[in-house]
């Protein structure tokens, strides 16, 4: 197999380190854009931020697996993408060692409390607690799942030991990083959250009290130390050693309902899960099953579109945005009904998918008419007394694809919910606020929610990390992305941008989105779509209107040359650096 003369920016990470003298000194290196040189690696990483792409791409070149070079770019990104995920929240990975027989999923979502309960983000009347009492505290926070769900994963398809993987995440948070313009953004946008604590301000804050400017030098010890105890330790440092500590920081920041303990985070377990794998157009679509919605939502808006000839229509056509729509609305209202932790409800797998129950679904989508009602289905297998939850959006998430030399592949999608999660900040990393994925209300009706607080439940997530196999059953194309509800969209549009209509990875993630939340039909701002408007007005979408959504997708596509490494364009690369 051939893999892509890619580029690295290993050698500009290194020259950007150099510049750095003293904690939090100001300074603004200027980019250099020779040393982003070409070479060849023995695999590809994609992910969205270069210095985590240098940590997993130095790991591939010392000969790591797929799975060491992923864990070593989560590891990471905790120090350099604190916003988005880390080792204070959880994850899902799909992994392949080639073919798509080989596929198998690993769990690392975080558990509410043991004694958490349906009502926990209730007042005592019934009603919703302020957002800031709900997400900003304890009351959010689920045991976290990243280092366990990296152990298992290690120990199933690791090479290098443990320790190694994660010396480029100590490296950054010891010595120190560029803060860049999408972490000073962020940080900017949430002062409140980011510098909810003491411990975080002294790390992203300046004595005037801002962010740090870009293009200063962040260091972060208390993680630098962290990092060492897991890497010298393994997961048992974190989850039994340190786990008094742990739930006894988050039980102290908890105002009602169950409180974390130490039981619950020394059991935490991270679980390997069947995948969701089902066919389109000759290739292979598998992604991750419950408690994530993702890889259910991708495979039926794939497989509700099968009937059409998307080629023929083009990505130029409203009439194959509008087919592409209807087809996440079905998928969606399912999701909605059914969706959840397997382990506490049961979630219609393989009715969902099932090729009879997605012709029914399939045969609602007209090409010239919307939907007036989109309403859930009846898989077969469905339970019956089910109710429609109220889960807020989801966010704060990134997502990383790896291949190594052997032709393993892993697709990781890494969480802490929200941007910096709860706020509350432990041992140098932001800990999610995950248990808000969870519906507010526990009934509707008199009908349970699927996704409902329960103790040591999972809440229900719409990550969809995916492998694709073509004809042959080989890895065609890793992928996945971030951005809350999109992430389903972004990962079968940009599927359907690969198969049906032969573009490149980063063409297909280029592609603009159109989304419904409900009876609103959003366009992206700035796109073509916006020239479309009065096209999906005539085919019956009524209230429509443009946004600029939280898109952040990567790839890896197989290529006659070898793999393209793509990264969603919205995204600046160069930003890490300036």
């Amino acid at each position: 197999m051939l893999f892509r003369i890619a580029p690295t920016i290993a050698a500009l990470f290194l020259a950007s380190c150099a510049t750095l003298d003293t904690p939090n000194q100001h300074t603004t290196p200027q980019p250099d854009a020779q040393a982003i040189e070409e070479k060849a690696l023995p695999g590809a990483v994609s992910s969205a931020d270069f210095r985590a792409t240098a940590a997993g791409e130095e790991i591939l070149a010392k000969g790591g697996s797929a799975t060491d070079a992923a864990i070593a770019v989560m590891l990471a990104l905790t120090v350099v993408e604190p916003q988005s995920s880390g080792i204070g929240g959880g994850g899902f990975l799909v992994h392949s060692t080639g073919d798509r027989a080989s596929v198998t999923t690993f769990d690392g979502r975080e558990t509410a409390p043991a004694t958490a309960t349906p009502t926990r983000f209730l007042d005592e009347n019934g009603e919703r607690l302020p957002r800031s009492s709900r997400v900003t505290s304890g009351l959010s926070v689920g045991v976290p799942g990243n280092i366990a769900l990296a152990a298992k994963a290690h120990a199933d398809h690791g090479v290098l030991p443990w320790a190694d993987l994660f010396q480029p995440a100590i490296k950054l948070a010891r010595d120190g990083f560029i803060m860049n313009r999408r972490l000073n953004d962020s940080i900017g946008s949430r002062k409140e959250r980011a510098g909810k604590t003491e411990e975080a301000r002294a790390v992203f804050f300046g004595a005037d009290g801002e962010p740090l400017p870009v293009g200063s030098k962040v260091t972060n010890p208390a993680l630098a130390q962290a990092l060492t105890d897991y890497a010298e330790q393994g997961a048992a440092a974190f989850y039994q050693s340190e786990a008094a500590a742990l739930a006894a920081y988050v039980a102290d920041e908890t105002p009602q309902d169950g409180k974390m303990t130490p039981q619950d985070v020394q059991t935490f377990v991270p679980k390997e899960r069947a995948a969701v794998c089902a066919p389109y157009r000759g290739h292979q679509v598998c992604g991750m099953g419950p408690p994530s919605s993702g890889g259910l939502a991708v495979a039926q808006i794939l497989a509700q579109l099968e009937r059409f000839d998307l080629a023929a229509l083009g990505q130029d056509s409203p009439t194959f945005w509008h087919l592409f729509l209807e087809s996440q609305r079905l998928a969606y209202a399912d999701r909605e009904l059914y969706t959840g932790d397997s382990d506490f409800v049961e979630v219609p797998v393989e009715g969902l998918v099932d090729a009879g129950y997605i012709a029914q679904r399939s045969a609602l989508i007209s090409p010239i008419a919307a939907l007036k009602e989109v309403a859930p289905g009846t898989p077969p297998g469905a339970p019956a007394q089910r109710a429609d939850g109220d889960e807020p959006a989801e966010s704060g998430t990134t997502h990383f694809s790896v291949v190594d030399a052997h032709g393993n592949a892993a697709s990781y999608t890494s969480t802490v919910e929200g941007a910096f999660g709860s706020g509350l900040f432990y041992r140098g990393f932001y800990l999610n606020n995950e248990l808000t994925d969870f519906s507010l209300s526990p009934e509707k009706d008199g009908k349970p929610v699927a996704n409902r607080v329960e103790g040591g439940k999972r809440p229900r997530s719409s990550m969809a990390p995916t492998i694709v196999f073509d004809p042959d059953g080989e890895v065609i194309l890793v992928i996945g992305a971030a951005g809350g509800p999109t992430i389903p969209v972004q990962v079968a549009r940009s599927i359907i941008g690969v198969v049906d209509f032969k573009l490149s990875a980063k063409e297909a993630i280029a592609m603009p989105l159109i989304m419904a939340f409900g009876s609103t039909v959003v366009i992206e701002e700035g796109s073509a779509l916006e020239a479309m408007r009065d096209d999906f007005t005539a085919l019956g979408h009524n209230n429509i209107r443009s946004f600029s959504p939280p898109l952040k997708a990567n790839a890896l596509l197989r290529t006659a040359e070898g793999w393209e490494v793509a990264m969603d364009p919205r995204i600046d690369p160069m930003l890490a650096t300036q």
